[in-house]
Formats: C-alpha cells, sequence, structure tokens
C-alpha cells in the first residue's frame, strides 16, 4: 500500500514544482519588461538593474524546467545543466560589472535619476507576492528532496531582499528627493548578485541528492 502511493505523491510534488516554476517565469517576464521600461525612462540605476535580475532568473527557472522534463541520473542532461548555470553564473556576474559602470557614469555625468511611481508599485508587489511562492517553493522542494529546485526557492527568497532595496531606492528619492538612494539601492543588489554569479561559475546549486532534480 505504500509502495503504490509513494509514485502518485512524487508526480504531484514534480507537478506543483513546475507549475510554481512557470509562475516565477511569466512573473519576472512581467516585473523585467515593467522594471527596464520604466527605468530607462526614470534614469533609474536600481530599476534597470532589478529588471535584467528578473530576466535572469527566469533563464535559471527554464533550466530546472528543462531539466524536470529529462530522465533522472542522465549523465548527459547534468552535464549540461551544469554547463547553462555557469552561463547564469557569467550573466549575473556581467550585470553587476554593469551596475557598477551605470552608477560610475552617472555620478560622474550629473543626471540625476528621477523618481517612479511604476517602479515603486513594482517593488510592492513583488515583495508581496515572491515570499509567499518561495516558501511554497521551498516546502515542495524539501518534499521532493531535489537541492536544486531548494536552491532556486532560495533564490526566489532573496529576491525580495532585491524588492527591499529598490523599494527603500526609489521611495528615499520620491518622497525625499535623495536622489543618489536610487544609486546605492542599486549598489546594495551587487553583493547578492555576485553571489549568485560564483554560484553558477562553480556549478553549485545544482546537485541532487537522486530522487529528482
Amino acid at each position: 500500500m505504500t509502495t503504490a502511493t509513494r509514485p502518485a505523491a512524487a508526480a504531484g510534488s514534480r507537478s506543483l514544482a513546475v507549475q510554481l516554476l512557470w509562475i516565477t517565469v511569466a512573473w519576472n517576464v512581467i516585473e523585467g519588461v515593467i522594471a527596464v521600461t520604466s527605468g530607462l525612462f526614470a534614469r533609474s540605476v536600481a530599476l534597470v538593474g532589478f529588471g535584467l535580475d528578473s530576466f535572469i532568473e527566469v533563464t535559471a527557472a527554464l533550466i530546472l524546467l528543462w531539466r524536470l522534463n529529462l530522465p533522472d541520473h542522465d549523465e548527459r542532461a547534468e552535464r549540461r545543466e551544469h554547463a547553462a548555470h555557469r552561463v547564469v553564473g557569467v550573466t549575473f556576474m556581467a550585470l553587476a560589472a554593469y551596475i557598477f559602470a551605470q552608477a560610475a557614469y552617472t555620478l560622474a555625468s550629473g543626471e540625476r535619476p528621477e523618481g517612479s511611481g511604476v517602479g515603486l508599485g513594482l517593488a510592492i508587489v513583488s515583495l508581496i507576492l515572491m515570499p509567499g511562492i518561495g516558501l511554497l517553493k521551498q516546502r515542495n522542494a524539501q518534499k521532493m528532496r531535489s537541492r536544486a529546485l531548494i536552491a532556486e526557492s532560495k533564490e526566489t527568497l532573496i529576491c525580495s531582499y532585491l524588492s527591499v532595496t529598490l523599494l527603500i531606492g526609489l521611495g528615499a528619492n520620491a518622497a525625499l528627493g535623495w536622489w543618489w538612494a536610487d544609486i546605492a539601492a542599486a549598489l546594495a543588489m551587487v553583493p547578492w548578485i555576485l553571489k549568485e554569479g560564483l554560484e553558477g561559475l562553480r556549478g553549485e546549486g545544482c546537485e541532487d541528492d537522486g530522487d529528482s532534480c
């Protein structure tokens, strides 16, 4: 009886994982388009960086979706997954370099970022949605005993940190006229981005205990 029920439970967990990953992809695409577009109009380094990070997260989620559709313990798939995560790592490092360069240019040129009501709204919505989705992902990933999915769920949870820094930066600029808060918020994103980039380059976060990936 126990043997008969375990496959069904595993299938249900995998199905939920796929659904949550697709939700992540859909939201991050919307978030990325809005953030980059409004960020360019407002000349906001923080908003553009936040939006570009969203697109990188889309790539990471798509890698896992691709992996979930492949047979377990496929050595070729594992090698390709590691390679894909390294590409994501390089992209994160490039984003960190962009934020540093754009922040330096903004300070040198004297172009002050403008306030963005759209960006503020986006940060608030993201801060409301992403922690709940991240916790649901984490619980399901732990039941599946998948390190790859657990790592991805932690990325979703930590993304709330980016939403907080964005909200503080844009809020300070809009309410107090502290234009430099936008740049400070962008630079505050860099440690997390570098951490993700280094883990991707090392191929970390995509190992599995053996049940699923």
